[in-house]
């Protein structure tokens, strides 16, 4: 396969991304969950014979080890002898900014593999003539 293939470069970028939207919405999800740690996803780049191929993959999920929210809720099962139990550390804002981040990222992809795609009809529509 030809190394900077048009379709394969935006192809892995859109798995990558949408891959990070998962886990953004996971994040989400879960921005209430007791002791709950927010996942991140690293991209690396794709290497064939040593040579930058273009193409993207996701890296291991990481879990975000900043420190938890300290909630104060007396009555919740979890709370401590002063009445604080370990939230998550998941800032929505963060989150969607990530999500919309990623969301643009994967449209510009697809944009491309469409350009691409559309390239490629018109040399073979050429090649007819």
């Amino acid at each position: 396969m030809d190394k900077l293939n048009p379709f394969s470069i935006s192809a892995s970028g859109m798995e990558a991304q949408a891959a990070r939207l998962r886990h953004v919405t996971e994040n989400i999800a879960n921005a209430d969950t007791p002791g709950y740690h927010r996942k991140t996803v690293s991209f690396e780049a794709v290497m064939e014979d040593g040579a930058d191929t273009g193409r993207v993959e996701t890296g291991p999920v990481t879990l975000d080890q900043s420190e938890l929210t300290r909630v104060f809720d007396p009555g919740h099962p979890m709370a401590d002898g002063e009445g604080y139990y370990d939230g998550s550390n998941v800032d929505l804002v963060i989150e969607l900014a990530d999500a919309r981040e990623a969301q643009r990222s994967y449209d510009a992809n697809l944009k491309m593999f469409d350009q691409a795609r559309q390239m490629s009809q018109s040399l073979l529509d050429l090649l007819r003539r």
